[in-house]
């Protein structure tokens, strides 16, 4: 009885060549995919959904990659995976790949990329792949719980973000205005809008905005429904991201991947405060100079509290004895020392007074509270 090393070469010898039309790019693109595909372990990811990556011949979804993988393998034959990427056009045609452990299927060797599975189907296998063309598959691996860049080692919190990240790998197609690539020409031709500059006038009322994107986003939170984030799972829907986050680990137990400092093992929430972090604590960078003395800082904040030593200003004040502070962080550790005693504690936000009669003073002043009112709800 064959091996499937054996079946896959009988396959392969009978396997006639792939006529190529002169210039017919598109064609070379789908076979360089369907050959990776067919004859790899490689796995093609439609998008990440609500619930996780999602199938590109099926509705399934998986929270877990590797398991997308094997569910690709054994419910999907090869007569699907022949079609795969059929009818797309160039001016969109981008395949995301996912090459964890990435292996030949026909002789088991281990490749690294996709660029050398194309060209080791071609010169050891006699497969009639294209190495020639710009790549329009952007690859991904899967290693621990950490979502990286395996290219340059960055790390991202979203697939979403990562895949953005992918187009400075693959410079297909370049903005001529800031030198930015892309991996197809639409993504180029979306990024385009950020640099017209005119007068655009919105749709729906008499507002005009120099840009297309500060239209769109106009349009999208004053007469569009901001509702935009459905959950995955019972399709509510979100006005911003960190709700749906919420309820994703509130009602479905979904939590969404930290991102870990690699210097110090701190985890973050974004992707952006661990960016934070990394130039604050790691890189020690300090724009900010103050202009009286040699001290730099971090942020403008840390240089508008330092600034006070030279003025002398003081803007902060406490709410229960009146005291002024030249500095939020004086007041608040001022609170902490001094009136950690507080039981009268105000309903409508955090703070809480010695004095009912402060507490008082505060709601009428700060929440506009009808005296009568607040009067009626202490006595109850």
């Amino acid at each position: 009885m064959k091996t499937k090393s054996e079946r896959l070469e009988a396959k392969l010898k009978k396997k006639k060549q792939v006529k190529i039309k002169p210039g017919a790019e598109l064609q070379k693109h789908r076979v360089n995919a369907r050959e990776v595909i067919l004859y790899s372990n490689a796995t093609p990811i439609r998008c990440r959904g609500g619930v996780g990556y999602a199938c590109c011949f099926c509705k399934d979804q998986f929270p877990d990659p590797g398991d997308l993988k094997r569910h690709t393998n054994e419910s999907h034959d090869d007569s699907e995976k022949s079609t795969f990427m059929k009818g797309r056009d160039m001016i969109s045609y981008v395949v995301k790949l996912d090459i964890t452990a990435l292996k030949c299927k026909i002789c088991d060797e281990n490749i690294d990329t996709v660029e050398a599975m194309i060209e080791h189907l071609n010169a050891s296998h006699n497969h009639e792949t294209f190495p020639d063309v710009k790549n329009h598959i952007l690859p991904f691996k899967f290693e621990g719980d950490t979502l990286r860049c395996f290219m340059c080692l960055n790390v991202f919190n979203k697939f979403k973000v990562l895949q953005e990240h992918m187009n400075t790998h693959y410079r297909n197609f370049v903005c001529d205005v800031c030198d930015a690539g892309f991996v197809n020409r639409h993504i180029l031709y979306c990024h385009t809008e950020i640099h017209r500059i005119g007068s655009f006038k919105c749709d729906h009322c008499q507002l005009v905005f120099e840009t297309v994107r500060k239209r769109k986003f106009h349009i999208r939170s004053a007469h569009g429904d901001m509702n935009l984030h459905k959950c995955g799972y019972c399709n509510q829907r979100f006005r911003e991201n960190w709700y749906k986050n919420e309820h994703l680990a509130e009602v479905h137990g979904v939590k969404s991947p930290s991102v870990k400092c690699q210097a110090c093992d701190k985890a973050f929430d974004t992707r952006q405060g661990w960016l934070l972090h990394t130039k604050r604590v790691h890189l020690m960078q300090k724009q900010h100079k103050c202009s009286e003395c040699e001290m730099e800082f971090f942020s403008k904040r840390e240089l508008n509290d330092h600034a006070v030593k030279h003025t002398g200003s003081r803007e902060h004040q406490c709410e229960i004895c009146m005291k002024f502070y030249g500095r939020l962080k004086t007041l608040k550790d001022h609170m902490r020392r001094v009136h950690a005693d507080r039981q009268f504690k105000c309903m409508k936000c955090e703070l809480s007074f010695m004095q009912k009669s402060r507490l008082r003073i505060h709601l009428t002043s700060k929440h506009k509270e009808d005296l009568k009112s607040v009067s009626e709800e202490n006595q109850q």
